[in-house]
């Protein structure tokens, strides 16, 4: 499978400024690239940055959709809304909305559902917190995710998901205050016990064919390469770094 590598540019930048930060990113890129690259800009900047990328290789992708198909649930997107603006992934219990907007497990697992119902690729974001790492329980926690964001979803062969492990004390929001890195090593293993939770739910050319397991733990233009050297990961899901075209564009050819 190709590597993919996902900007999220959060709730920074107004429509406006995400038009011209995706021209930069279109001549950083062009059309060379072998990776597939995915733009997730804020629910206001969807229309034009979906103008912007026609006849480029980039990809659109939503922050978060809703559960629901439909109805009075104020403030929310729908699966038929983003898709009818050409996204073709959305990101899917980012650790920002658990910790801040209470999305839980149950939750999670409905909207990876309504994704893959609708054809759209969910990015499926687990990580452990800087707590459970230091009383040992980040397996636990990561098992967890994975039993319960993916409970009940039988991944069909013309269905693809993306697992996103960002380890919630490795993010830059988080470090400002407790800074930790994650080492290549250490991440490879998680990577390891990702990869081995899923072939438990999953037959193993499903997993192989439409699973790709990526890094999301402030990944930047610096230690990209050393991520991009581990065997099982797919790719990256970028945060602060993403806003910068020059340094977006090295992460793509670290990997």
């Amino acid at each position: 499978m190709r590597k993919i590598i996902i900007a999220n540019w959060k709730m920074n930048l107004t429509p406006n400024q995400s038009a011209d930060l995706v021209v930069e990113f279109k001549k950083k890129l062009g059309k060379e690239n072998n990776n597939e690259v995915v733009i997730c800009p804020s629910f206001t900047a969807l229309s034009i940055v979906a103008e912007k990328i026609k006849k480029s290789n980039i990809i659109l992708g939503s922050q978060n959709v809703s559960w629901m198909a439909k109805g009075a649930f104020t403030g929310e997107e729908s699966i038929s809304s983003i898709k009818e603006l050409g996204c073709k992934y959305a990101i899917v219990g980012h650790s920002e909305r658990r910790q801040n907007l209470g999305e839980t497990d149950e939750m999670i697992n409905k909207k990876i559902s309504i994704c893959l119902e609708k054809g759209i690729t969910p990015i499926f974001c687990i990580g452990e917190t800087l707590q459970e790492k230091q009383e040992g329980t980040s397996d636990h926690k990561l098992y967890t995710q994975i039993k319960e964001g993916l409970k009940k979803i039988d991944l069909l062969p013309h269905e693809n998901l993306v697992v996103a492990y960002e380890p919630i004390w490795a993010i830059s929001a988080v470090r400002a205050v407790t800074p930790h890195d994650v080492e290549p090593e250490e991440a490879e293993k998680v990577f390891k016990f990702i990869y081995q939770n899923l072939v438990d739910l999953w037959p193993l050319t499903i997993v192989n064919n439409n699973v790709r397991i990526i890094y999301g733990g402030s990944v930047d233009e610096n230690n990209s390469k050393d991520f991009g050297q581990i065997e099982m990961i797919n790719g990256f899901l970028v945060g602060g770094a993403s806003l910068d075209a020059d340094k977006f564009s090295q992460i793509t050819k670290n990997i």
